[in-house]
């Protein structure tokens, strides 16, 4: 388990887990009012949340399923990563890909937040790269079957 230093300058509890074996943990709106978000429309939400992550650590803010699938409400940059060096109020770029108005009230939870290890990688300029089986294809190249 790893620590995470955090100051919690909302109105609500810390993020936590739902269950013991989930991988994220809600995030909540921390607003002094409701805020409507029109279809298409995006905003930043504050969370009211500050946080030291240690090195080698990512937060990456994820949006949760339910708000997805039953309002249209996504996370635009998914997944918004959270770097160990940021120290500003972690904040959730909602969008409503619906059709209908959304309204955001205070507490409510609107994305999830998943901690992570990550590597840093260093890059080896080359003249060729190593064949593979799967070689230049892209996107769709293995069919729909």
């Amino acid at each position: 388990m790893v620590k995470i230093n955090i100051i919690n300058k909302s109105r609500h509890q810390l993020p936590a887990y739902a269950t013991e074996l989930s991988a994220g943990m809600d995030l909540r709106a921390n607003i002094d009012e409701p805020i409507v978000l029109h279809p298409l429309e995006r905003r930043l939400i504050p969370t009211g949340l500050y946080m030291a992550l240690p090195a080698g650590y990512e937060a990456q803010v994820r949006p949760r399923s339910g708000l997805a699938y039953k309002k249209g409400i996504t996370v635009l940059n998914s997944p918004g990563t959270i770097d160990a060096d940021y120290r500003g109020e972690v904040m959730v770029l909602l969008i409503n890909l619906s059709q209908d108005d959304f309204v955001v009230s205070d507490g409510e939870r609107i994305a999830q937040m998943v901690v992570a290890r990550h590597e840093v990688a260093s890059f080896c300029e080359v003249e060729v790269l190593d064949e593979t089986q799967r070689g230049t294809g892209g996107y769709g190249h293995t069919g729909v079957k």
